[in-house]
């Protein structure tokens, strides 16, 4: 505090050592993961299919990026963008494997490889993978200077912004082990000036950068489409109904059929209808869907 009262610390009488150690879990949700180093913790080669982009990830605000923007690109017919999706379990720390630490150093998904170029291409970091896969294809991400630098601005705003989210206001107020004032203040003050930021900028623009939907839109749309309608049960508590411009622009977005499908890729959490596990081929979202697999009793359809 800025008194230097330890008293005034919490919990009180702290004070923070000198040096600090790793010396008792942090507590709360991930707290068998947390580790204050990087690197793996075991050794698994990971699986490769048969598609020229193989995705090693969860249906979180990062990983879906990454499938709605592939589905986004199989939609205008190019089946260069064809991929495996392959389920990344990071409460059970498959994200530390070998494999996927060779791809991705910072153990974080999404994580991928594109086989389609010898030697393969490794790409980690969500907003890394749109601008590859943009350029690569030459969709989403407009070439005119000013354009393109707009689109670019707000990517990266949302890269930046994204800790403040989930890292802060979605940690202490949902996942923490117990409830502190003063953090779920600071947290929830910045989440409402930034969903103010994005508020404000569509109160101008049909999209994020424009009037042309890019990775923009699909970077910011699974962070603040998801914190204003249903991610940590917070939205009563931050007033999401008054982000007016955000809530007409993802009601925008839930109509894109490539949005859709994207959603549910890797997801493992929520009704079993929402989930595609993992996906090989564009049928998975006809026949292996969860509820699906659970009917057939676990058996998951596979395509040659």
């Amino acid at each position: 505090m800025a008194d230097g009262d330890p008293a005034n610390n919490f919990p009180a009488g702290y004070v923070p050592p000198k040096v600090w150690t790793w010396d008792q879990p942090s507590g709360g949700a991930f707290a068998n993961i947390n580790r204050p180093v990087s690197g793996a913790t075991h050794d698994k080669v990971l699986p490769v299919g048969k598609h020229p982009h193989q995705l090693y990830s969860l249906g979180t605000p990062n990983g879906v990026k990454v499938t709605i923007l592939l589905e986004e690109l199989l939609e205008l017919g190019i089946s260069e963008a064809e991929y495996d999706a392959w389920l990344i379990n990071i409460g059970s720390g498959d994200q530390f494997a070998s494999g996927f630490v060779d791809i991705n150093p910072n153990s974080k998904i999404p994580a991928m490889l594109d086989v389609s170029i010898d030697p393969a291409v490794r790409l980690f970091e969500s907003g890394s993978i749109l601008f590859y896969l943009a350029e690569k294809f030459g969709h989403f991400l407009p070439t005119e200077i000013h354009k393109r630098a707009e689109t670019m601005n707000w990517l990266m705003w949302q890269m930046g912004s994204a800790p403040y989210i989930g890292g802060g206001l979605g940690h202490f107020y949902a996942y923490a082990p117990i409830k502190i004032e003063y953090a779920i203040n600071r947290f929830t003050m910045e989440a409402k000036r930034l969903l103010h930021v994005l508020d404000t900028q569509l109160g101008k623009t049909e999209y994020v950068a424009g009037d042309d939907y890019t990775i923009a839109d699909i970077a910011n749309f699974t962070w603040y489409g998801n914190i204003v309608r249903e991610a940590y049960n917070v939205q009563e508590f931050i007033g999401a109904g008054e982000y007016t411009n955000v809530s007409r622009w993802v009601d925008q977005l839930l109509e894109r059929p490539a949005v859709l499908r994207g959603r549910m890729v890797n997801r493992g959490f929520g009704t079993p209808d929402t989930q595609l596990r993992e996906r090989h081929d564009a049928r998975d979202f006809e026949v292996n869907r969860e509820d699906l697999v659970i009917a057939r009793g676990g058996e998951r359809i596979t395509f040659d």
